[in-house]
């Protein structure tokens, strides 16, 4: 079954790229026709990117690792952040810190420095500062959450990267290519789709567009974490009732033994 269909895709505006002087040659596979000097993207090949990106993505979920969600232009912001929330997945809306999957160990004591902080402002050390520290160390604090915030649950490096515009996001597509990280990108006719390890032809500025795609991928990755679980709960009771038996049978031996021996009838 589909994901998402011909018609949602249309409704949210997907099949509208960028105007054709602005065009990358590498998106021509993925472009239907020009109309009033702006590209027109074929939304039957967005339909078929979709399912197969979501199907692996629900994979990915499946197996326990985590999908970082890239989206710092505007209007993908709040969308994003709304939408990674919704399944648990780490996001990056503000700017991209450099380094952060090439140098994920210095960003690591960056967010624990953060949580250092929420430990003093919990055991009361906080009181016993001046009120010129706790505002420098609050304004340190705040500035953290802003930037590395989202990413606090991330301990180690992601299993996949999901762009939103891979051209506004070029430095985080280049780490993930350097360390081996599939890169998921909506991809727009002004963009080159050959950075992409799974490409969804689309417009990338709309709202909705970002929107009607995330739905269908969050989805997946929501099936792939729930089935997990599923998993998880059958192996339970199955080890429980294989443990059971061994169990009988060591109380067998040991009330066996504890068993008097019965002396020999005299002939």
């Amino acid at each position: 079954m589909s994901r998402t269909n011909f018609e949602t895709l249309l409704e949210a505006g997907c099949h509208f790229g960028h105007l054709k002087r602005k065009w990358n040659p590498a998106m021509a596979p993925y472009i239907f026709m020009e109309r009033n000097g702006i590209h027109i993207l074929d939304l039957h090949k967005t339909v078929a990117k979709v399912d197969e990106a979501a199907e692996a993505l629900k994979a990915i979920a499946k197996s326990g690792r985590l999908i970082l969600f890239v989206a710092t232009k505007k209007q993908a912001k709040e969308i994003v952040a709304e939408k990674a929330t919704s399944v648990n997945m780490p996001y990056v809306t503000e700017r991209w810190p450099g380094g952060m999957l090439t140098n994920f160990q210095t960003i690591r004591k960056a967010v624990k420095k953060m949580a250092n902080i929420d430990k003093l402002t919990a055991d009361g050390t906080f009181s016993n500062l001046s009120k010129r520290e706790i505002l420098q160390i609050s304004r340190q604090r705040a500035k953290l959450e802003k930037n590395l915030g989202s990413i606090a649950d991330l301990k180690r490096l992601p299993a996949a990267l999901f762009v939103i515009d891979v051209c506004k996001e070029h430095i985080a597509v280049k780490e993930a290519h350097r360390l081996g990280i599939p890169v998921f990108g909506i991809v727009d006719t002004n963009a080159d789709p050959n950075c992409c390890d799974f490409v969804i032809p689309a417009n990338d500025d709309a709202t909705k567009s970002i929107e009607v795609i995330l739905d269908a991928c969050c989805g997946a990755i929501a099936e792939g974490v729930e089935e997990r679980k599923l998993e998880k709960a059958e192996e339970a009771p199955a080890e429980g009732k294989e443990e059971r038996p061994r169990r009988n049978q060591r109380a067998a031996r040991a009330e066996k033994a504890e068993a008097p021996v019965e002396a020999p009838a005299a002939e």
